[in-house]
């Protein structure tokens, strides 16, 4: 790696990413270096347009088997532009396509008209070819309860798993040793060439945020602007880090129950938070025996209150539903509950599909299922919401057909200052996991939203957050980064969260910039567009 001197406009750029002169648009063309942009809008996102790139099955043998990629962007239509902004929602296994037209439409007008905003399915997602779906209706109701308390109930949980990873390995054997993270950087680096920029701009969110570090370090000299929001733990890729999540979970999960005993008047469940987790459980374990509505058994509640550890957008559905239920045994809302946030449709089959490819192939994960009995069992005594829950969607990793990598070291000496953004209370991506990428990025500034418990906290409503967002999308600038013995630990700047949700009135739903991007990047990968 060179140094960085030679890669900036000057001194000044220690604290300015991207201060070179900006590049002036090419004349309206539709093809550029040798993508072809067709028109694709929706209705919420007319101006996207759509294009699609072949890249190397395994970047060892460029001249070997392709498979296709598909893009979408919203152009640029100031008179300079920027270069391409590739975004990202996470996962691994999210569809990154409608992604663009939201970061475009979300931004400051006079900020996205000065760039191209890149969106994408990574390799084996969505409308990228071949995608991936290994074992269709592996998440069909009702599926047997997730805490294993008998033998025949953990029996049945490793034999799904290991279905799981059979039919995978039965359907893309030649395929599934490059559904990686390193693979997906590199065709990062492929799009940026096709795109004809010497340098690209990236904006990821999640599981986004460690394909954004990777792809730093395997290109250092080829980033120019970069934004992390709700940052994965480097260090922790990816069995320690679904632990972690776990405890997570578990105390957003209590701070939704909070919320719920201090809008007693509205759901009747009660004024103590204690008291009215005691009732989630029960109905838990009410559940396992009776599934409400033949579909919302014990493992699909889980699935359907998990997202409201994502975002608290949800709460209010979700708090409708347990109180109709559990005060008047009215199985519609509940059921409703599971289908709009729970349910796994064939993208979700897919975004699993991917998620598993990736995570299972990223890193060693333990063979021996005693080790994921004891690690599970210690964390649900302390964290029951969704442990296990987490531990079998994650089980097939511990049958996997192809044999793991390394993690990348994604420390990095060599890049213009990144912005990364965190909330303090994120489940998914837990805040300690920020404060060491932030140590890993040299240079780099992490901006908290303190109090805030949602993941993916930019460009969903608060002023404060998107206002550094804005600043470093139009100037390069960061928050001064902290110096001085002991001060790494400390946040360089800080944005109060947004209030918590209102109960919903009459039965309305609330529209929100929050819900339009939450809608994006769903949760455990599988968006909800």
């Amino acid at each position: 790696m060179g140094k960085r001197a030679a890669l900036l406009c000057g001194a000044a750029a220690l604290l300015v990413a991207g201060t070179c002169a900006a590049v002036p648009a090419p004349a309206g063309a539709s093809t550029a270096a040798g993508l072809t942009w067709k028109a694709c809008g929706t209705a919420r996102y007319p101006a996207l347009q759509c294009a699609s790139l072949k890249v190397p099955l395994d970047h060892a043998e460029p001249r070997g088997r392709q498979i296709t990629l598909a893009l979408s962007r919203v152009p640029h239509t100031a008179r300079v532009s920027e270069g391409p902004l590739l975004v990202n929602p996470g996962g691994p296994g999210g569809s990154g396509r409608t992604l663009a037209g939201h970061v475009a439409a979300a931004l400051p007008k006079e900020v996205a008209a000065r760039y191209d905003v890149i969106g994408f399915d990574p390799r084996g997602v969505g409308a990228s070819r071949p995608a991936l779906d290994c074992r269709p209706g592996h998440f069909a109701p009702v599926r047997h309860a997730s805490v294993p308390d008998s033998p025949e109930v953990e029996r049945a949980g490793l034999a799904r798993a290991r279905a799981f990873a059979e039919a995978c390995g039965r359907k893309y054997a030649r395929v599934l040793p490059y559904i990686d993270t390193v693979s997906a950087a590199r065709d990062l680096d492929l799009i940026r060439r096709a795109l004809g920029a010497g340098r690209l701009n990236y904006f990821g969110y999640s599981y986004g945020t460690y394909l954004g570090a990777v792809y730093a370090r395997l290109f250092p000299d080829r980033v120019r602007r970069m934004v992390l929001d709700s940052v994965v733990d480097p260090t922790d890729v990816w069995y320690d880090a679904n632990l972690a999540q776990d405890h997570a979970f578990d105390d957003r999960h209590r701070a939704f129950l909070a919320w719920v005993a201090r809008h007693d008047a509205v759901y009747g469940l009660g004024t103590d938070p204690a008291a009215v987790e005691r009732r989630w459980y029960a109905l838990r374990a009410a559940l396992e025996k009776r599934p409400a509505g033949r579909k919302v058994g014990a493992a699909e509640l889980e699935d359907t209150f998990l997202p409201g550890g994502y975002y608290n957008g949800y709460w209010p559905y979700l708090a409708e539903a347990f109180a109709a239920y559990a005060n008047d045994g009215d199985a519609g809302p509940l059921v409703a509950a599971y289908e709009e946030f729970g349910a796994v449709d064939a993208a979700g089959d897919n975004n699993y599909s991917v998620y598993t490819a990736v995570e299972c192939r990223d890193a060693r994960w333990p063979r021996d299922w005693h080790r994921w009995r004891s690690d599970n069992g210690a964390a649900h005594e302390k964290a029951p919401f969704m442990t296990w829950n987490n531990a079998w969607y994650n089980a097939p990793c511990a049958f996997w057909p192809t044999r793991p990598l390394h993690p990348v070291d994604v420390s990095n000496a060599h890049l213009p200052p990144v912005l990364l953004f965190q909330a303090t209370g994120d489940a998914a991506t837990p805040y300690e996991g920020a404060v060491r990428m932030r140590r890993m990025l040299h240079g780099s500034a992490l901006v908290v939203e303190d109090g805030g418990g949602n993941h993916g906290v930019t460009l969903s409503g608060n002023g404060c957050l998107d206002g550094h967002l804005t600043a470093y999308l139009t100037r390069g600038t960061v928050p001064a980064a902290a110096s001085g013995p002991g001060v790494r630990n400390e946040p360089d700047a800080a944005c109060a969260p947004l209030p918590d949700p209102k109960p919903l009135v009459d039965g309305g739903r609330a529209a929100s910039r929050g819900a339009a991007l939450h809608a994006l990047l769903g949760f455990r990968g599988q968006g909800r567009a």
